[in-house]
């Protein structure tokens, strides 16, 4: 956590400790990932608490001022545990005092297992341990009392803030000035201005002496915010630029590391290659030039330096006149032990920077490095699900002669590759194969079945394998996968000393529902032979518009052994169209509804009769996407072979 002020005790009970059982309308709690993101998710559960608990007792309980307090605490405390700790973070928002009149309100942050202490000796401390944040100071100010409780693997910081919104009249006084916000009870709003206050003093910026008490601490909240929900790194250097320039600077430049090499120390800096990302100027007509100058001479860090701010050589040649003199700083961006890049500032005039303006970029510096680092860590995650997903579907699919083909395939974005997947290609000895796939699951679990599956299905096709045959052989190749893996988890397990978990439905976790069929054009038709694996069921559109069901529903692959799959054949002639879908499109959603509830795949199949493949593909698909109010919250594919 942030460096400790001195702390106000005045609850009886051990500080953290819950007045109830934990329970019950009047103490909730969430568990948030520990990153970024962590403070918003934080406020809007505190928000979402407070809310709900003015219905039962009434608006009158919460003013607006304790709500302001009570969101910025719980962003502080939340902000303090992520930097602290980098782990997940437990939030608790309890109301103290009788049911019938509560007295305070109290916000509990949790972590687990802490990276270190929370007092330190000043010391540099090497990558990949955080630095000491304000926050801390800030909810003593808003805070009638607030503490620290150590459970074993956990530590909690929780605050208590009176119903009525104010501090009694001196109380905590001895840690403030005479003057401070805090005895003229402000509220959290008025200690949080939106601006800094500066002053000018013999042609000189002198900050107020209640920097941090009125402003400094608030633009922090602010800035995590707003770095927070932002996952290109470039946007995040543009932001940074924009929340200095020109509040605490006249100018600001942010330097990214090739993620690849990284830092390699100042012989090697310019080989490295470190990016200029973005350069941010008061005014617009000194930016290229500003620019130019610092491409020239990057800052070049000790790599002795951690987050502390070091001078570096003032670019007065680029500046003007009234930039010939100037004082600059670079800082260090520092995420998960990784040196991401380098933030320089500069105020003209200066000779050097106040301290209170180094420190609060210098807090600002590792939030603005906690955004860089995950959106680096989206960009990679997102290159790997792009790279997996064109890895798993074909490059190209195969032309069948007497055969159109139309295809519609929408992956949901959620982080990782489509569960669906489907391939079309030649098997050899006039035949054509067809297959469209839906895994259970997304992400890297799906993508491991889409890449045992789609191989084998082209391996058996080719190896002369009828289509009940090779759904067999996929059944029980998917069986034997998953208890090979499930064993070796196992063993993984009795290795480390831990207890193997007993699953009740056994080690077989990788389902795949399955259309799979095989086309052999003739004279006048293709022949098709199909079979359905837990799978919607094709539907053939006849030149009448008469839509029936093909195939025989049968159980999912990869769920039971021994278990004998059938086919069905039949001709396509001229004009029938055989439709192929995913749940995507049978299970979309309007409200309580699907979108195939009472035959409505058949019905809206039924009013494509006389469109072309690739008219009928269009047409179901925009009805699918008109018939959610929302985007699909599922992967979406349909396939639709026509015969000529």
């Amino acid at each position: 956590m942030g460096a400790i002020p001195t702390q106000r005790e005045t609850i009886s009970r051990a500080p953290g400790t819950p007045a109830h059982d934990g329970a019950g309308p009047r103490t909730v709690r969430t568990t948030l990932p520990g990153g970024p993101l962590a403070p918003g998710a934080a406020r809007r559960f505190v928000r979402a608490a407070l809310t709900e608990w003015a219905r039962s007792a009434g608006p009158d309980t919460f003013t607006e001022r304790l709500a302001d307090d009570a969101l910025v605490v719980v962003s502080e405390l939340v902000t303090n545990a992520v930097v602290h700790a980098g782990t997940d973070v437990e939030v608790v928002c309890r109301l103290e005092g009788a049911e019938d009149e509560p007295t305070g309100l109290v916000v509990e942050v949790s972590d687990h297992h802490p990276s270190r202490a929370v007092r330190g000796d000043g010391a540099e401390r090497p990558y990949g341990i955080p630095e000491y944040g304000r926050g801390l100071r800030l909810v003593a100010t808003l805070s009638t009392a607030w503490g620290i409780t150590y459970r074993t693997g956990a530590k909690t910081v929780w605050a208590l803030l009176p119903l009525d919104g104010a501090l009694a009249a001196g109380e905590g006084a001895e840690a403030y000035d005479d003057d401070s916000a805090l005895e003229r009870g402000l509220s959290a709003a008025e200690i949080l201005g939106p601006e800094l206050s500066v002053f000018a003093d013999a042609g000189r910026p002198v900050y107020d002496r209640d920097w941090r008490g009125r402003g400094a601490l608030s633009f922090l909240a602010e800035a995590s915010d707003l770095l927070a929900g932002q996952l290109d790194e470039d946007l995040v250097a543009a932001l940074t630029g924009q929340l200095l320039v020109p509040r605490l600077a006249d100018w600001c430049a942010v330097w990214l590391e090739d993620e690849a090499t990284g830092w390699h120390g100042p012989e090697t800096a310019v080989a490295a290659g470190p990016r200029l990302a973005r350069v941010w100027h008061g005014s617009e007509n000194r930016i290229e030039e500003l620019r130019r100058a610092l491409e020239k001479d990057p800052p070049r860090l000790p790599d002795s330096v951690r987050s502390r701010a070091v001078p570096v050589p003032w670019p007065g040649e680029a500046l003007g006149p009234r930039g010939a003199t100037g004082a600059a700083l670079a800082y260090r961006l520092i995420a998960g032990g990784r040196p991401l890049g380098t933030l320089v500032i500069g105020r003209a005039g200066l000779l050097r920077f106040p301290d209170e303006v180094t420190g609060l970029v210098e807090d600002l510096s590792r939030r603005v490095a906690l955004a860089i680092g995950a959106a680096r860590q989206y960009a990679r995650q997102a290159t790997i699900s792009r790279v997996l997903q064109r890895g798993l579907l074909p490059g190209a699919v195969a032309e069948i002669p007497g055969v159109r083909s139309a295809l519609v395939y929408e992956p949901c974005d959620k982080g990782g590759p489509s569960g669906d997947f489907y391939d079309i290609f030649p098997a050899g000895d006039g035949r054509w194969c067809f297959a469209l796939g839906d895994v259970q699951g997304k992400g890297p679990e799906a993508a491991v079945v889409i890449g045992l599956a789609r191989p084998w299905l082209r391996l058996l096709a080719r190896e002369g394998y009828a289509v009940p045959d090779v759904l067999d052989r996929l059944n029980q190749l998917l069986l034997d996968d998953a208890t090979e893996a499930s064993d070796a988890a196992a063993r993984a397990l009795v290795a480390a000393g831990t207890p193997v978990p007993v699953a009740d439905d056994g080690p077989h976790a990788r389902f795949l529902s399955l259309l799979y069929g095989e086309l052999v054009p003739f004279e006048s038709g293709v022949r098709c032979t199909l079979a359905a694996a837990g799978h919607p069921l094709p539907l053939l559109l006849g030149p009448d518009g008469d839509v029936r069901a093909m195939a025989q529903p049968q159980t999912l692959l990869g769920v039971v052994e021994d278990v004998m799959y059938t086919s069905q054949t039949f001709d396509l002639h001229p004009a029938d169209t055989l439709l192929c879908v995913t749940d995507g499109v049978t299970e979309r959603r309007s409200g309580s509804r699907q979108f195939d509830d009472g035959d409505g795949l058949a019905a809206a199949l039924a009013g494509c009769a006389g469109l072309s493949a690739q008219l009928i593909a269009e047409r179901i698909s925009m009805l699918v996407h008109e018939f959610g109010g929302k985007p699909p919250d599922d992967d979406l594919a349909l396939l639709v072979l026509q015969a000529e």
